[in-house]
């Protein structure tokens, strides 16, 4: 067999090396994943059980919280040797605390005279639980003022699969929501189910009369209009901010900051307090406008 030039050996061998290096450089490059997006738990245990009612038809549903605050909770210790503090039910009259069998509920009609209610009289006026959305018409969706809407749920099908995606393509076709009512716990609330991510959803909302109108603040009464030069400065900034919404811009920044201390305290840093940046000087309207501009000119 014919050798071949040692120049040729020396590249052979090169190649190797480079060959043997290239599975190592690829597993490094694995490990450089781009960061997850932060996403809410998913409950796995259900809150009611029921089912859709619409005339006959009928589709088994499970709810589940849908909603979770992420903030930061924190607990009322005793400073001296840092132990939980608890609260008690004390008697305004006699400073005595009250155990919880005499303990009744009562609705006050004037200052410090009450209507008392036992829990067999307030039971028989509960709404009742019939284990039922009620369904009473379908709406377009987005013709529903976003202002009434409470909670939002996750509805999942139980037992009848078929039934609850043909509602679910239905209403996701049609771009229509089903409005009705549901009893929780002990309330009763107007409710809309409608398709969202390939799933039922179900938001209670509040009640008309829970809202209030902002028109009817005294404030608003007598606003003046502005004046023309200062309209189109304000709607040339809101057209060179306009764009998609995207929630996942949107951080709690508290949050970020509170955790980033509990991770120094638990590793002994001393925590420094920073000052505030001072206030900037307020400026009138005019100028804010022109300076907001030039700042979005510069970007």
């Amino acid at each position: 067999m014919e050798k071949l030039p040692k120049k040729s050996r020396r590249n052979k061998k090169q190649e190797v090396v480079e060959e043997q290096k290239a599975p190592n450089q690829g597993k490094a490059m694995q490990t450089e994943e781009p960061q997850k997006e932060e996403r809410a738990p998913v409950s796995h245990r259900s809150m009611w059980s029921g089912s859709i009612s619409v005339g006959l038809i009928n589709v088994p549903v499970k709810l589940y919280a849908m909603i979770f605050d992420r903030g930061i909770n924190f607990h009322f210790l005793h400073k001296t040797d840092n132990q939980p503090v608890k609260y008690q039910k004390v008697c305004t009259r006699d400073n005595q605390v009250v155990p919880w069998p005499e303990v009744v509920k009562g609705y006050e009609v004037s200052k410090n005279e009450f209507v008392v209610f036992d829990k067999a009289e307030l039971d028989a006026v509960k709404p009742e639980s019939d284990k039922r959305i009620r369904i009473n018409k379908f709406v377009d969706y987005f013709s529903v003022d976003p202002v009434y809407f409470y909670s939002t749920y996750a509805l999942l099908p139980d037992k009848s699969k078929e039934a609850y995606s043909l509602l679910m393509k239905a209403l996701e076709t049609m771009g229509k929501a089903a409005a009705g009512r549901i009893t929780l716990r002990t309330k009763e609330y107007p409710a809309l189910v409608h398709a969202y991510k390939g799933a039922l959803v179900l938001t209670t909302m509040r009640y008309g009369y829970d809202v209030s109108d902002p028109s009817d603040f005294e404030q608003l009464q007598k606003l003046k209009s502005p004046e023309k030069s200062e309209l189109d400065l304000a709607k040339k900034i809101i057209t060179d901010l306009s764009g998609e919404f995207d929630i996942s811009e949107y951080k709690d920044t508290y949050r970020e900051k509170v955790e980033e201390l509990i991770r120094k305290k638990l590793k002994g840093e001393t925590i420094t307090v920073e000052k505030p940046a001072p206030k900037e000087e307020v400026k009138g309207l005019m100028a804010a406008l022109q300076e907001t501009l030039k700042q979005l000119e510069k970007k």
